[in-house]
Formats: structure tokens, C-alpha cells, sequence
């Protein structure tokens, strides 16, 4: 049976006709984008079991959608997080510190502390946090594609979220309303097999996700999510399209969550470790590392030197942002109302009268 009109089959790169055309320093940046990724899951993890961060959600096994994505877009686009797309802000340009504040809650957290980890949101660099309501983002980003396109702006949101927001409401919305107006939004779906604990097929009977995007008109497409320059290609299409005029796309991003679903989950009680193993063997840093060493691009000596010097610039940061301390509890008042209310001062003043600051 041919596929629906609009839907491309699963695709991954090849042949060296579909590398993307990427200049060495290129391939070293998006590598140790990845290698950021990893590393800061190695480090930041054990700081919530040590009770030093309250939560956490590794991205590990999915690090070549995020840094594709992030290497995809123009310092004007958007890009709006999911769960565990954060070190992509790393890569557009947030300092690690804010980074490593936000988990911690910290002084220099730029949210003062109010969100949970792993929600990292940054104007500066136009990257929008996810709300932790799964797949609340998706109307969001198609909001702020809909806003650059009314006001005649060059810009494209570049929205993630996972398998388990193509079973909730917010995406049909979401899709709906960009395929209709053809928003300048471009979709990727990090199908990691598990909705926590669900696995895809009790989530749907749809041959894939990918094809969920025909049913509003939003031309769709599955790739190897764990092949960053096969995810990097098909990206910079579906943004070119995007900017151009041509409206949305739908990718499907087939990847794995090598780790468990959050930092209070145990994967072992539903996930078959045999599967586990298949996919550790696709991990996508070790699969472009390897990569780049048989291009003669990064070489094995280079990668460890490059994985030496991320984990000690993220120790120095968990030191300083530790050192830093939590923000002033008179930063509660903040950021509430526009114009502070006679009863907000008034009960900022009582606080500080009791000697809090």
C-alpha cells in the first residue's frame, strides 16, 4: 500500500549524498552539544539521590534531537522545550551557571526558584520551558509562530514533545490550529517507546505517530532519532519550509529513554532489558563519536579531552551556584502583580521585619 499523501517513511541517512554540509568545527560543536548533555545527566542525577536538587529527568539516549534542533535555528526562532530538551539553551548561548541555578533553585536562577528542575526558560535566547503539563507547550509554540507571522516576522518555532503528548488534547489543538493557518512551527516528537511507564502500542493503534500530522493537514515524516545528522537534515527542511511560507511539519523522531522516566521512576518494572540492550547499542553520542573518529573529524584521544574539560566546568558551576544559596525569601513578592499591592507590601514589609531577607 503506498504511503498517504504528504507522509514520508521512516528515513535515515544513507549515503554521504544526504550528509548535511557542515564545516569541522561544526561537527566538534554539535558533538560536544551532545557530550553536554550526557555529561550534565552523569553529574546532576546523583545531586537529586545526594537530596541536593528536588527532581530530575535525564535526556540520556535522546541527546541528537534537541542538539540537531538547536543547531537548526537562527538566534530570532524559538525554541520550546519538552522534559529533557534543556542543554539544547546551553548550546544557544544560556551560561552554563543559569543552567545549573535553575536546577538548584538558586540565587541566580533566573524563575527565583519556583519551578521545578528541568524547566529551563530563557528570553534572552528565545527558548521557552516546558509548563510540566504534558503537551501544553504545543499550543504555545504554535502561539508564538502565529504572533512572528502576523507581525511579518522572519521567525520559526521549533517545538518539542514526546510520545505521550500525541495522546492528549493540547496536540490535536495545537496541530489543528497550525495546519490551518499554516503557522510557521515545526514539530518534533521524541517517540521514545514509554508515556512513563506506557509503552506505545497501549497508546495508540496508528501505524505511527508520525501519521497523526495528516489528519490536519501537516505534512509528516519519521527519522532515526538517534542519528543526529539524519535529524539535523530533516530539521533544517522542515525549517526552511516553515519560513519560507509553506506552513508546519510533523517529525517523528524514533529514538529511546535509556534511563528511567524522572528521577522517581524505576524502569525496570515494566521496560525488558533485553530491549534495553538493543538500544544501548544505538546510543547516538557513541554512534556519531564513532563517526567522527572514521571521518578523521574528532579523535578518540580529542573526545576524551573534550568529555574531561565539559565534566569540570560543570563541577565548577554545581560549586558556585551551590555557594551562591537559595534566592532572598523577599524575592516571593516579586514578579506577582505589574504594580506591587498595598497588601504585597505590606506583608514584604512584615518579613523583613522578622529578620528574613
Amino acid at each position: 500500500m503506498p504511503a498517504p499523501r504528504g507522509f514520508s517513511a521512516f528515513w535515515t541517512r544513507t549515503d554521504e549524498s544526504a550528509l548535511p554540509k557542515l564545516a569541522p568545527d561544526e561537527l566538534v560543536r554539535i558533538y560536544e552539544g551532545m557530550l553536554t548533555s550526557r555529561a550534565l545527566d552523569e553529574h546532576l542525577l546523583p545531586l537529586q539521590r545526594q537530596g541536593r536538587i528536588s527532581h530530575y529527568f535525564e535526556a540520556r539516549g535522546q541527546e541528537a534531537g534537541p542538539i540537531a534542533g538547536a543547531h537548526a535555528l537562527e538566534k530570532t526562532d524559538y525554541f520550546v522545550q519538552a522534559l529533557r530538551e534543556g542543554a539544547a539553551a546551553i548550546y544557544r548561548g544560556l551560561p552554563l551557571e543559569k543552567y545549573v541555578a535553575q536546577m538548584l533553585g538558586g540565587r541566580n536562577d533566573g524563575g527565583r526558584g519556583r519551578q521545578m528542575p528541568c524547566h529551563v526558560a530563557s528570553a534572552a535566547i528565545r527558548h521557552i520551558s516546558t509548563s510540566s503539563c504534558v503537551a501544553a507547550q504545543i499550543p504555545h509554540a504554535t502561539g508564538l509562530a502565529m504572533a512572528a507571522k502576523i507581525r511579518h516576522e522572519n521567525t520559526v518555532a521549533l517545538c518539542f514533545l514526546g510520545d505521550g503528548a500525541t495522546s492528549e488534547d493540547d496536540f490535536h489543538a495545537g496541530l489543528n490550529f497550525a495546519g490551518v493557518y499554516k503557522a510557521p512551527v515545526v514539530f518534533v516528537c521524541q517517540n521514545n517507546q514509554w508515556a512513563i511507564s506506557t509503552p506505545a502500542a497501549a497508546q495508540t493503534q496508528s501505524e505511527t505517530l508520525a501519521i497523526k500530522g495528516l489528519a490536519y493537514a501537516v505534512p509528516s515524516l519519521r527519522v532515526d532519532g538517534n542519528d543526529v545528522l539524519a535529524m539535523l537534515v530533516a530539521i533544517r527542511e522542515a525549517i526552511a519550509k516553515a519560513r519560507g511560507g509553506s506552513g508546519p511539519t510533523f517529525i517523528e523522531a524514533v529514538t529511546y529513554r535509556l534511563g528511567a522516566h524522572s528521577s522517581a521512576d524505576d524502569p525496570t518494572h515494566y521496560r525488558d532489558a533485553r530491549q534495553l540492550g538493543a538500544w544501548q547499542r544505538r546510543d547516538p553520542l557513541l554512534r556519531f563519536g564513532r563517526w567522527l573518529v572514521a571521518r578523521g573529524a574528532l579523535s578518540a584521544d580529542a573526545q576524551a579531552e573534550a568529555k574531561t574539560r565539559i565534566d569540570q566546568r560543570i563541577r565548577a558551576a554545581i560549586a558556585s551556584e551551590e555557594a551562591a544559596g537559595p534566592p532572598p525569601a523577599s524575592s516571593l513578592f516579586d514578579d506577582v502583580f505589574a504594580k506591587t499591592t498595598w497588601l504585597l507590601a505590606e506583608q514584604r514589609a512584615v518579613l523583613l521585619r522578622s529578620g528574613e531577607s
